[in-house]
């Protein structure tokens, strides 16, 4: 992969990692476009680097509230943080034993079929055209509810399916309000990435060289920044726009990939 491609894909992934858009679906695309012939696992490999830099984006952002979860768990009591953090921990089971069991399969879905992305991104709209429907309640996120979100997050490691959209819809279907939607939407997959990128770092699965090395470093370097730009707009954007606007674009990016999928 170039370089100049790893720039512009880890820019797609800072800028679609915080709408619920599908950024790995927008990544599968954008490589398929740009004649990316990666191998199925590289292709994810590629894709998990992106999703970390968007993590690492996140966690700036969100600091204080990442410091305070922190700040409360070391108090070992149980309070508000610890609630919390047992929530995020609920809600990784799901995609932590899809990830650890379903690797291969998982592998194979990386690698440009972008027919299958644009029948995941038409998921993706009727997800968020559900939940557009949904009355506004002001619901916390509970331990039940937050393992049904861990598996809207597992569902939503397939190319296609926004995480995003699928966790913040499922919330919303659930009562939870956008606000508490948005944030435990976009902390509960932190701890999901960094530990992808420690398994495969101490598996030997991330041992890089030579061009690639410097591909991944620029593609991540270009999804942080632009992560950190456009994390705060676009979480406001979320919370107080309505998902359908999203859904019709999922709907035509869709049409549009699996049409492309016929003639290209």
């Amino acid at each position: 992969m170039e370089v100049l491609d790893a720039i512009l894909l880890g820019i797609i992934q800072g800028l679609t990692e915080f709408l619920p858009v599908s950024s790995s679906g927008h990544l599968e695309l954008g490589k398929a476009i740009l004649g990316d012939n990666s191998i199925p696992e590289d292709s994810l490999i590629f894709t998990v680097v992106l999703h970390f830099a968007t993590a690492l984006s996140t966690i700036v952002v969100f600091r204080k509230d990442v410091w305070e979860i922190f700040h409360g768990l070391f108090q070992f009591k149980w309070n508000k943080e610890t609630r919390f953090s047992l929530q995020i921990i609920v809600s990784m089971i799901p995609a932590a034993l899809v990830g650890l069991f379903y690797e291969e399969q998982l592998e194979s879905f990386f690698g440009g079929n972008i027919r299958f992305v644009g029948f995941m991104l038409i998921v993706t709209a009727m997800l968020l055209y559900f939940a557009d429907k949904a009355k506004d309640t002001d619901k916390t996120v509970s331990n039940g509810r937050a393992l049904i979100i861990g598996i809207s997050q597992a569902m939503a490691m397939l190319p296609g399916i926004s995480r995003s959209g699928a966790t913040i819809s499922t919330s919303v279907i659930l009562g939870v309000d956008k606000t508490r939607a948005a944030r435990f939407s976009f902390l509960m997959v932190v701890p999901l990435i960094i530990g992808k990128i420690g398994k495969d770092i101490f598996s030997g699965e991330l041992n890089l060289q030579g061009e690639q090395t410097v591909a991944l470093g620029a593609g991540f370097i270009a999804a942080f920044f632009a992560g950190l730009l456009a994390c705060t707009w676009m979480i406001r954007l979320v919370k107080n726009s309505k998902l359908s606007y999203f859904a019709i674009y999922c709907l035509i990016v869709g049409g549009i990939a699996i049409g492309y999928s016929f003639w290209s």
